[in-house]
């Protein structure tokens, strides 16, 4: 199948298509007229190359994850759990980091609010003295 019939199979754009091979995460034969070719394992593993980055993993991650899917083995497997748990653990942080940030954005808004109620206050008390 050609690049259209393969991302329209997948629920991609071509553009991501064109992306993935660029990444070495997909590969495709060429007709002598320089056309990319696919077969249905393709679309398999473009939605599978969508799963990964669904789950938050750059193309350099997918890439060294990949060889556990091409050549399964035990040693393949473990470099791939390996990989991932590294993954989980940066989200994590990321996570933290966040969950800090926007603790830090609710501070501020309390502060904002209390400033707020004393503008309203001083307004009631100099609009209650004339």
């Amino acid at each position: 199948m050609r690049i259209g019939e393969l991302a329209k199979r997948a629920g991609v754009s071509v553009r991501s298509v064109r992306y993935y091979e660029e990444q070495g995460l997909l590969h495709s034969t060429r007709s002598a007229s320089g056309q990319r070719h696919y077969t249905q394992d393709e679309v398999e593993r473009v939605t599978f190359i969508q799963r990964l980055y669904a789950a938050g993993l750059s193309s350099r991650t997918i890439a060294e994850l990949l060889p556990c899917v091409d050549s399964p083995s035990k040693e393949t497997s473990d470099a791939a759990l390996t990989r991932m748990a590294q993954e989980r653990d940066r989200l994590s942080e990321h996570i933290a980091d966040l969950v800090r940030t926007r603790d830090s954005l609710d501070g501020l808004m309390g502060t904002a609010r209390e400033y707020r109620e004393s503008l309203r206050a001083s307004e009631e008390t100099s609009a209650t003295t004339w």
